[in-house]
């Protein structure tokens, strides 16, 4: 079985001195490849850099929503002339997106709406952070009639609002959230959508699974989400990752692992 970690920060601080050991672990464990998110414009360099330096690593670019108040028009503008050169290894924009828990809504709009338009421009794939704000985020995407393909990562929500955003042909990114007995909804939600809206993630260091300490998540854990996913469907194990490859292949424009359709 051939596992991709389709949303993982492996250029954090947490994994400075270990990422190939971890790497190793993961690959030993099912693990073919990961894809990093930026969050601000100080960080892209840094992202590139660690995909670049690890082989079946690649990135995004991307503002996400807590940090749009360290950003001016410029960066927007940096974020549409990096995509626009469609740089070795990048994948999709983001994360971008809304999160109604932290930092103020109406200021983040302007700045998800903004990333939209520029990934419509520049033809590549959203990744977006949508916290308690599915409903947001679909009017956004519907509206501007968004028609790439996007990854509502790390979905925690209801199978209602799950169908919304499937129907506007996003992805649902499934993360460790599922582990935890106690998140019935996204369980159940997760069990009933369509095999082929679902891309594996892990969110590491963040969204650790069940018995896993807060922060201290990895992709080795991938296989873990992976097998309760199976078991919350009552999927066959290898037809699972067979559905899950071609799911996240089509995401992020691959025909095979490394060659970009676009």
């Amino acid at each position: 079985m051939r596992l991709i970690d389709a949303h993982c920060h492996f250029d954090f601080p947490e994994f400075d001195g270990r990422r190939e050991a971890v790497l190793e672990e993961a690959r030993s464990a099912g693990l073919s490849n990961l894809v990093i998110p930026g969050v601000r414009r100080d960080d892209w360099g840094r992202v590139s850099r660690v995909a670049t330096e690890h082989e079946g690593l690649y990135y995004c670019l991307g503002i996400h929503p807590w940090y749009v108040s360290e950003h001016t028009e410029d960066d927007l503008g940096a974020l549409g002339g990096a995509l626009a050169d469609h740089p070795g290894h990048c994948v999709a924009l983001g994360e971008c997106g809304l999160d109604r828990l932290h930092g103020d809504l109406s200021e983040q709009y302007p700045w998800f709406e903004a990333q939209v338009d520029i990934a419509a421009q520049a033809h590549f794939p959203l990744v977006i952070h949508s916290v308690k704000t599915h409903d947001e985020v679909h009017e956004v995407l519907r509206r501007k009639q968004f028609s790439d393909r996007v990854l509502v990562h790390g979905f925690s929500g209801s199978y209602h609002q799950a169908s919304k955003l499937i129907d506007l042909g996003c992805f649902i990114g499934v993360g460790g959230v599922i582990t935890h007995p106690r998140a019935r909804k996204t369980r159940d939600t997760i069990a009933r959508l369509p095999v082929d809206a679902l891309v594996l993630e892990t969110d590491s260091p963040d969204m650790a699974p069940e018995g896993v300490s807060p922060g201290h998540n990895s992709p080795a854990f991938l296989p873990l989400i992976f097998n309760v996913l199976a078991g919350l469907r009552g999927a066959a194990p290898e037809d699972l990752a067979r559905s899950l490859l071609g799911n996240v292949q089509r995401l992020y424009g691959w025909n095979e692992i490394g060659a970009s359709e676009r």
